[in-house]
């Protein structure tokens, strides 16, 4: 059930990250929750686990990164298409 709980949680994140940005439209639940994932092991990485957590993970920070991974995915991405 833990493992459950993440998934949700972290689709969640991605979810709010890719509504953050305006890039979330193109996201479908499995980029949200790899977009939630990666974004709260690299926002908790740079910025600690404070604030309130969710199923091990600390909203702020992993809001933040996720937000971060979802631009510098978005940059690369129009990069690559021009």
């Amino acid at each position: 059930m833990g493992l459950i709980w993440t998934l949700i949680v972290g689709a969640i994140i991605g979810a709010i990250a890719g509504a953050i940005t305006n890039r979330g439209a193109a996201m479908g639940w499995i980029a949200n929750i790899v977009a939630g994932l990666v974004g709260a092991w690299i926002g908790q990485g740079l910025l600690g686990t404070w604030g309130p957590s969710l199923a091990g993970m600390a909203l702020i920070p992993s809001i933040i990164g996720a937000v971060i991974l979802v631009l510098i995915v978005s940059w690369v991405m129009t990069r690559m298409n021009k």
